[in-house]
């Protein structure tokens, strides 16, 4: 493999995404039981811990809350109904959850546009913005939260830090975070009652998945924020996005040379592999860069044209994906998001149409919107492009 075909790259194991499917869903079988056995012991009785496993000593509820990704707040509508009422401050990354959906929490919540705000995971993290918050509690990404010498400036304020992980590891780690934001809130019912649903539907694909043969699992390119720019090709690697491709038996061409959640692959390598699948995520913030747009604000006839024309770019529109017929768009915002079941479900029918016909990825929505959001999702998030 030429080197210029990625920037950070190393050869992987053929069976690289069969295993992470397995650890998958051995996960997800665990949160399952986690969710519906009736032995578990209560909330008072079950020792608290974050997602680095640290003991976390606060009575319960805990009280206020700063949170350092807006998504945060879409895992807490899942599971109060006035979720705004429970932060302290927020991070201001009104990009992570959408303009409309930044909008749809104002209107429900004015004093939301007056809440202080703190830097977000993908800044450097400020203790003393925090600090002046007054949270009871520091709701902290995993990976990308506090050093160990800032956590224990927190703590010694009397702050309590604890990391959570709904994005970087989502099947093994987005049903724990939300019983733990449950149990902070004193709404640990109502997260057990969105894992379990979660789970079911994730445990149908699963054992569908289980009986596919590795030479039956199509090559699939998704391309992140495609169109945002001329330099090709963002990609997914290992972890993340790469594992809801695992998930629904694809093989997501960028797991086999990038060794991060997230990269650039050459468009040299997308050409060579030739993959069978082409899925682009986009939003709202491409449409300056005449990207890949999709939801509330966009008709489905603008989406639609704007995935037939980031796929018109020389290199893309020879793919055998393209010419096949096999392209489709989904939401960014949705796709890294509390609510990620919607998304695996277009997934596995994308990847595998004829073995996911019944699954219906809108009606998942509608329920998730009247069932468990206190702020529901409007309009579309994903686009089908017409065979040519």
């Amino acid at each position: 493999m030429s080197a210029s075909y990625v920037r950070s790259a190393r050869p992987e194991a053929a069976g690289l995404d069969r295993r992470r499917l397995l650890s998958a869903g051995a996960a997800l079988f665990g949160l399952g039981m986690a969710g519906c056995n009736p032995a578990r012991e209560t909330s008072d009785e079950a020792p608290l811990t974050d997602l680095r496993d640290r003991p976390l000593k606060i009575a319960l509820p805990a009280g206020k809350l700063s949170i350092d990704d807006g998504r945060y707040l879409i895992a807490l509508a899942l599971i109060h109904p006035d979720p705004v009422s429970l932060l302290a401050a927020w991070s201001g990354d009104v990009n992570r959850i959408s303009p409309e959906m930044y909008a749809a929490f104002v209107e429900k919540s004015p004093q939301f546009t007056t809440l202080p705000k703190t830097p977000s995971s993908a800044a450097d993290f400020n203790v003393e913005t925090v600090l002046a918050a007054q949270p009871k509690v520091a709701v902290v990404s995993l990976g990308s939260g506090p050093t160990d010498a800032q956590v224990a400036q927190l703590e010694a304020a009397g702050v309590t830090v604890a990391f959570i992980d709904f994005f970087t590891h989502p099947f093994e780690n987005q049903a724990r975070s939300l019983n733990l934001l449950g149990r902070l809130t004193g709404r640990e019912a109502q997260a057990d009652a969105y894992n379990a649903f979660r789970a079911g539907k994730l445990k149908v694909i699963a054992d569908r998945v289980a009986a596919i043969p590795e030479d039956q699992r199509p090559t699939v390119f998704l391309e992140a924020h495609a169109g945002n720019g001329p330099d090709c090709c963002n990609s997914p690697g290992q972890g993340n996005v790469g594992d809801y491709i695992a998930f629904v038996g694809g093989r997501n061409i960028g797991a086999e040379v990038l060794k991060t959640a997230f990269g650039k692959i050459s468009l040299e390598y997308v050409i060579q592999k030739d993959p069978a699948v082409y899925i682009a995520t986009g939003g709202p913030h491409l449409a300056k860069a005449g990207g890949y747009v999709v939801g509330p604000q966009f008709s489905a006839a603008q989406s639609q044209a704007s995935l037939a024309r980031v796929t018109a770019r020389r290199g893309i529109a020879s793919l055998g994906a393209v010419r096949g017929g096999r392209v489709h768009g989904l939401s960014h915002q949705l796709i890294n998001s509390p609510i990620d079941i919607v998304a695996v479900e277009a997934l596995a029918r994308w990847i595998h149409p004829e073995l996911f016909s019944d699954l219906d990825p809108r009606a998942t929505l509608d329920t998730i919107n009247s069932r468990f959001l206190a702020v529901p999702y409007r309009g579309d998030y994903w686009t089908d492009l017409p065979k040519r």
